[in-house]
């Protein structure tokens, strides 16, 4: 595994990191709990030493899990979780001293633990992100040991410009993948600047980047692949990164001969997020150990080169940039 400097905390976290949505069991197919504990166990394996979560997925189970991960393992293992979608309504109001506190002393039980590595505010409005209010509660937070550091998770680049301007934020995380050029293009290049980690989520695009999608693959009933293609649930870049899913599907086709033999698209999706020198970490998820052990093996693979990165933006402009680059 190879480690890259987390921002300015001192921190060296493993370049390909944990995403834990799909443990929760909710949006995500119906998942097992001993087989998420052997799939986290074989991250460890592997050297992840930063996992991913929310107090949202699974309504905590998600973060209970890597609690059990915790007390089973003697290396030293790094949670990032996340608060704000708890909220009935994403509204700078909620996002108060008594409501942060409850949800962090709620996730604090979950994890088993004292104090949290990293909170991150959870994709919350722009008017929040532009809050001191809300920035002076999370400091409060820090001094009271109850948070080492936080950060915030992002839907667009406006906000994650914004929110690198707070002082206090020593993260963000935001979309990057080969269907999301915006945030490579303009914002990176600032969080360079200001020494700020960057998580790149969603980096299989919901898994059309795979490759292995196709017109007929069925998802479960309460799967946000098919509750949330148009965003009736949350917003729709979250699924597929807002691509409509039968272009993605022409869009990948057009990736495939990106890959070299003996790998996969998921691995060559993830190392040209990896070629990316800003981004500290990329947060696959997995939900069985041989998802983490394809995940893992992008790092064995050879820098792209320039004809490979150039054929990516020639996809983003044909397939995505008309789509996607305004909305985020």
């Amino acid at each position: 595994m190879k480690y890259r400097e987390f921002g300015r905390t001192g921190w060296q976290v493993s370049e390909v990191s944990f995403g834990a949505w799909g443990l929760g069991g909710d949006m995500w197919g119906p998942t097992d709990d001993a087989e998420s504990l052997r799939t986290l166990h074989r991250a460890v394996d592997l050297g992840v030493n930063l996992f991913d979560t929310a107090d949202v997925y699974g309504d905590g189970r998600s973060e209970r899990l890597l609690a059990r991960l915790r007390r089973e393992r003697r290396e030293s293992i790094l949670i990032a979780t996340k608060a704000g979608r708890r909220l009935p309504r994403q509204e700078v109001s909620g996002y108060n001293r008594a409501n942060l506190t409850a949800f962090v002393e709620r996730s604090l039980r979950n994890l088993e633990t004292e104090a949290l590595d990293l909170l991150q505010l959870h994709c919350p409005p722009l008017a929040a992100i532009e809050s001191d209010a809300v920035f002076e509660i999370l400091d409060d937070l820090v001094r009271a040991g109850k948070l080492r550091h936080y950060g915030v998770s992002v839907e667009t680049v406006q906000e994650g410009l914004t929110a690198i301007r707070r002082p206090g934020v020593q993260s963000i995380q935001i979309i990057i993948n080969m269907f999301r050029l915006k945030p490579v293009e303009e914002f990176l290049p600032a969080a360079a600047t200001r020494n700020v980690a960057v998580l790149a989520r969603v980096p299989l695009a919901s898994g059309l980047l795979s490759g292995r999608m196709r017109p007929d693959t069925r998802f479960a009933a309460d799967d946000h692949r098919v509750t949330n293609r148009h965003g009736e649930r949350f917003d729709v870049g979250e699924t597929f990164s807002g691509m409509n899913y039968e272009a993605g599907l022409r869009a990948v086709d057009e990736l495939r001969p990106l890959v070299p033999p003996g790998a996969t698209l998921a691995q060559v999706a993830l190392r040209w997020i990896l070629m990316f020198p800003a981004v500290t970490a990329v947060i696959p998820g997995a939900k069985r150990p041989q998802q983490v052990e394809e995940n893992v093996g992008s790092q064995a693979l050879s820098p792209l080169p320039a004809d490979a990165m150039a054929r990516v933006r020639d996809v983003y402009d044909r397939y995505c940039r008309a789509a996607i680059h305004r909305r985020w």
